[in-house]
């Protein structure tokens, strides 16, 4: 199974758009907020179930703040991740996660990425395919593909 994991678009879309393209097939896609009016054109362009969250700047959207769902025999929390400090780093998010008896949670908002795979939650955020905030500037996405055992495999990606 392969889920293309992203963020904090906030509604400049053509990133996207080609990263989806390059990477395709692709399973599930992941939207972890700040979309800012795109999910309509979001869900047209992916060859796949869309699942999204909504972000700090997502005004008037039915979109839920949090979501639980299912990716092989992970419990995973979707969430942007605004409400939890995690400029701060990850402890207060991953006890939310611990909290709804998640094994991770992906999250946004820094547009800085993090794959996290210590303790017993992992956190993980693609930073921001619009906006990017780490060292190089360079719009990111993350890759998890859970492989024939059932193990998840994170990839951070830089666009090019």
């Amino acid at each position: 199974m392969k889920i293309l994991i992203v963020s904090d678009t906030h509604g400049k879309d053509g990133y996207l758009a080609h990263t989806i393209k390059k990477v395709e097939p692709v399973d599930l896609l992941i939207h972890l907020g700040d979309i800012c009016g795109s999910e309509k054109y979001i869900r047209s362009i992916a060859p796949c179930p869309v699942e999204m969250v909504c972000g700090n700047n997502d005004f008037f959207t039915g979109l839920p703040k949090e979501k639980l769902i299912t990716i092989g025999d992970y419990t995973v929390l979707l969430t942007h991740g605004h409400k939890y400090g995690v400029y701060y780093g990850t402890d207060q998010i991953k006890e939310a996660a611990r909290a709804r008896q998640a094994d991770m949670v992906m999250f946004g908002h820094t547009h800085v990425p993090v794959i996290d795979l210590n303790d017993d939650v992992w956190a993980i955020n693609p930073g921001s395919m619009s906006l990017p905030r780490q060292s190089g500037r360079i719009p990111t996405y993350i890759i998890m593909d859970i492989d024939r055992m059932g193990k998840a495999h994170f990839t951070l990606n830089y666009f090019s």
